[in-house]
């Protein structure tokens, strides 16, 4: 008889306290780190849109319109001296100037219209014409009707007695108190222009009448004395004449027909001043109202009745004559009757007969400001100097308005579009920010930083992809294992190497040596592939017992001897080179023989410097990427009869290829937003040309050098966080691009 013995299991209490412990601390904590990632995570996000946003709000001032508010108004200060010929204020337009038709001069505060100083007319004879040199020069000529000019400047003297400021306005003349004899007849029309070497004046009768006086002034060496010599012309009756001016550098004189029709007189030769051309300003029944030159003398605006205000300035022909060439106009509804122009920037008013004023900006072609200022019949605007500020004359008196317009140079054409800027014989993107005058008119093209930026990193990437993926694929798939843990952490180890050493090396040594030896670095193009492959093809022909000797999968090694052997002959051979097929001068032959500007500093040094930087970024995730494909596909496609490169081709690759495209991604953004190589090594000039021996600026290069020049809230300032914000765009919509594309190949290869 047998018995049996029933064995049971014991029970697992899974309830015990230390278990029920051991999982709340692990639920506590796989909460905390998914709140953890969470927040942080939303914080990356939230950075980004904060310095998104931060840089719209820097940038969003620039495309505001201008504002104007009525700060004063009055009557006419000493009215009994009659309407003004000419209406203008000091720096802090706290002083205004008026001349007055019977010729005063009448100083008075802008704020209320309380007369400050009242000069009378220096001569009792009356006014008959006035001319205004700049407004920047405060020079003025009063024409009279004996033929003679008097010539006056107005000055302010600023004092601050006991800490107060005090404008004292002053009235000088500079050539003297008396006037100088300008023509034989009444003077009706007049142009004055004055520099350190000469003064012309050009006056004109009612009929028509016109001659030019030329005084060239002498300086005494010891007494500082200076002494005019005159020299005077007579000109054709110009029937209908309006208006005349002289050009800024005072070699051509223009007289306008009230129909439009320019007469241009050269007075390069004083003593036989030469008609030049004949010029229609207008088209249709349109009448002349007014000519006048925009800041720094060089554009001459033309206003007529049809509210058009046109901008003509010289343009050298294929004679390499200079030619008054129409550029740019803007229209408003209605006739004119009076324009402004802003003493230091490219900009300008105008007045019509319903007294709306306009504001505009003749380099951006845009308008910022139209509203109605008067009522009654207004006569006269004028611009403070800051332009911040407005004086209007009407039937009723002066009206001064406060003007806020603190960008008008700045628009989407002018930032975007080709302009036609003073004195280029072309429309053209151009960047170019400062200069050593007030009359600089600026170029905020930001295209040829944006081509720049795209130019140095297609260059970097042409040198840096084949490269870096070429290089990964070797190591993580055939290399032996023991040589690939020394060789990746080398390269990567290169990524470590700050980019501002690499740009001083490209800059002041690769360049130079580039240059000397640019037969070689064309050579070495053809010769190593050559080379790599002869060699590789000789040692496969080897004995197996010489081939056994290297470990499989360090035949790279050998490689090393090779290559360096194969760059110094093409260094060695550079001279030879260049004196059989190029004449001694391949720079020569590339600039004279094909038409290919050369600088030293180049695309192809940025190519190659860059490229060195950007390689181990590309290498190391390409790398990671091919070696992360798991060993069950490669051996399932050995095992089918695949050969390494079949396998490498159609199943390595294809898996990896998310990884891929991802690395050249990075290495992308890195190169767009590398600063220190591109501004060392590409002479750092904003131009837009392809030519791989020519330099650029890029918009990180542009940022790195400006920023810290410019002037807090300016314009260039603004336009200088408009191009961080297309660098930022860039970036965003390269790596959106990216991601997505990320996506499709890891979703049509994840099935391998």
């Amino acid at each position: 008889m047998s018995t049996s013995t029933d064995h049971k299991m014991p029970e697992l209490d899974f309830d015990t306290p230390a278990l029920k412990r051991h999982r709340k601390v692990r639920a506590l904590k796989d909460r905390s780190a998914t709140v953890g990632i969470a927040i942080g995570g939303c914080s990356v996000i939230l950075a980004v849109l904060l310095i998104c946003f931060y840089l719209l709000y820097e940038v969003a001032p620039l495309f505001t319109g201008a504002n104007i508010e009525k700060e004063s108004s009055y009557a006419l200060p000493a009215t009994e001296s009659g309407p003004s010929l000419y209406i203008t204020a000091e720096e802090q337009s706290e002083v205004g100037m008026r001349v007055a038709q019977n010729g005063d001069i009448i100083f008075f505060a802008v704020a209320d219209g309380a007369i400050i100083k009242q000069v009378k007319n220096p001569r009792a004879e009356k006014v008959t014409a006035l001319a205004v040199e700049s407004d920047v020069s405060h020079l003025l000529a009063l024409g009279y009707e004996d033929g003679k000019v008097l010539l006056v400047k107005h000055a302010y003297k600023i004092t601050y007695p006991d800490g107060v400021r005090k404008i004292t306005p002053q009235v000088e003349y500079p050539y003297g108190e008396e006037a100088v004899d300008a023509a034989n007849f009444p003077i009706t029309k007049l142009s004055v222009r004055d520099s350190e070497e000469k003064l012309t004046i050009a006056s004109m009768s009612e009929g028509g009448r016109a001659s030019v006086t030329l005084f060239e002034k002498e300086e005494d060496f010891l007494s500082g004395e200076v002494t005019l010599s005159e020299s005077s012309a007579q000109l054709p009756t110009t029937q209908n004449a309006l208006t005349m001016l002289i050009s800024g550098d005072q070699r051509y004189l223009y007289i306008a027909t009230r129909s439009g029709t320019l007469y241009e007189y050269d007075l390069r030769n004083f003593n036989d001043v030469k008609f030049k051309a004949e010029i229609p300003l207008l088209d249709g029944d349109t009448q002349l109202v007014s000519m006048t030159y925009l800041v720094g003398k060089s554009s001459i605006m033309v206003a007529d009745s049809s509210g058009r205000v046109s901008q003509w300035f010289n343009v050298r022909g294929a004679d390499n004559e200079e030619v008054l060439t129409f550029i740019r106009d803007v229209k408003q509804p209605t006739g004119l009757t009076s324009i402004a122009m802003e003493h230091r920037r490219k900009g300008f008013a105008t007045l019509d007969k319903n007294g709306m004023v306009a504001i505009y900006n003749a380099t951006a072609s845009s308008q910022v400001l139209d509203e109605k200022l008067s009522d009654s019949s207004a006569r006269l605007i004028s611009f403070t100097p800051r332009a911040n500020g407005l004086l209007l004359e009407d039937q009723s008196g002066i009206s001064f308005f406060y003007v806020d317009n603190e960008h008008p140079e700045v628009s989407w054409s002018s930032i975007w579009g080709k302009v036609w800027y003073e004195g280029y014989q072309e429309p053209t993107y151009t960047w170019q920010s400062s200069a050593a005058n007030n009359d600089f008119e600026p170029k905020y093209s930001l295209m040829p930083l944006a081509f720049g930026t795209i130019k140095a990193a297609f260059y970097a990437m042409l040198m840096a992809v084949p490269l870096a993926i070429c290089g990964a694929i070797y190591t993580a798939y055939f290399m032996a294992p023991a040589l690939r843990r020394k060789i990746k952490p080398v390269i990567e180890l290169m990524e470590a190497l700050p980019t501002v050493i690499l740009g001083f090396l490209a800059g002041l040594f690769f360049a130079p040596f580039l240059e000397e030896n640019l037969a070689a670095a064309f050579s070495v193009l053809v010769v190593l592939p050559l080379g790599v492959l002869l060699f590789s093809f000789i040692w496969s022909r080897m004995p197996q017992q010489i081939r056994w000797l290297v470990p499989d999968g360090w035949q790279p090694m050998l490689l090393i001897p090779v290559i360096v052997f194969l760059g110094w002959m093409c260094v060695a051979l550079s001279p030879v080179i260049e004196l059989n097929f190029f004449d001694g001068n391949i720079r020569g032959w590339i600039t004279n023989d094909l038409g290919i500007t050369f600088d030293q500093r180049n695309a192809l040094v940025v190519g190659f410097a860059m490229g060195f930087a950007v390689i181990p970024t590309i290498f190391s995730i390409t790398e990671d990427a091919i070696f992360s494909v798991p060993k069950a596909l490669t051996q399932g496609s050995l095992a089918l009869g695949a050969t390494y490169w079949q396998t490498m081709v159609r199943v390595v690759l294809p898996t990896a290829s998310p990884g891929i495209f991802s690395a050249v991604m990075i290495g992308m953004g890195r190169a767009v937003g590398e600063t220190m190589i591109v501004l060392m090594a590409t002479g750092n000039t904003p131009i837009m040309d392809f030519n791989i021996f020519e330099g650029m600026r890029t918009l990180a290069a542009n940022l790195a050098v400006e920023v810290p020049e410019s002037e807090v809230g300016s314009s260039h300032y603004r336009i200088l966080f408009l191009a961080a914000f297309v660098l930022f765009v860039f970036t965003f919509v390269v790596n959106t691009i990216a991601e997505t594309v990320r996506q499709h190949l890891r979703k049509k290869y994840g099935s391998l």
